[in-house]
């Protein structure tokens, strides 16, 4: 069974930092994509990042750009999302993604729309992030 499981998540003030982790369960982070959504009070689900493991390419959502990182670690099969200079704005449920093609961050990420309503093959339950003014 696969299984993603985020962690890392909490109250931070504004400018601050967090780090959260995503743990696979049940598959490897070979040639795969791996994607950090979302989701704030009463807002639509937001794609944030991107990584195509059989390269590394990664994509990031204009909103993150410059303040967060996204990287993966394959042999402890985790990815992590570097989250700086955070704003209240970037208050939400973080979740983590995967699907079984490296190729599905490139047609993903073609719009922003598109990235907030992809589908992935496993989506992990989520972290709250709040970040106060």
């Amino acid at each position: 069974e696969v299984q993603l499981v985020e962690s890392g998540g909490g109250l931070v003030q504004a400018g601050g930092s967090l780090r959260l982790s995503c743990t696979a369960v049940g598959f490897t982070f070979e040639n795969v994509a791996i994607a950090w959504f979302r989701q704030g009070p009463g807002k639509e689900r937001e794609g944030v990042s991107c990584l195509s493991t059989s390269d590394g390419t990664t994509y990031y959502a204009d909103s993150v750009k410059g303040r967060f990182t996204m990287s993966t670690d394959k042999a402890k099969k985790t990815t992590y999302l570097q989250m700086n200079e955070l704003q209240p704005d970037d208050t939400a449920v973080y979740t983590c993604a995967t699907d079984g093609w490296s190729g599905t961050c490139a047609i993903a990420t073609a719009t922003p729309r598109r990235f907030g309503s992809a589908v992935f093959g496993s989506t992990g339950r989520g972290t709250q992030v709040t970040v106060s003014s």
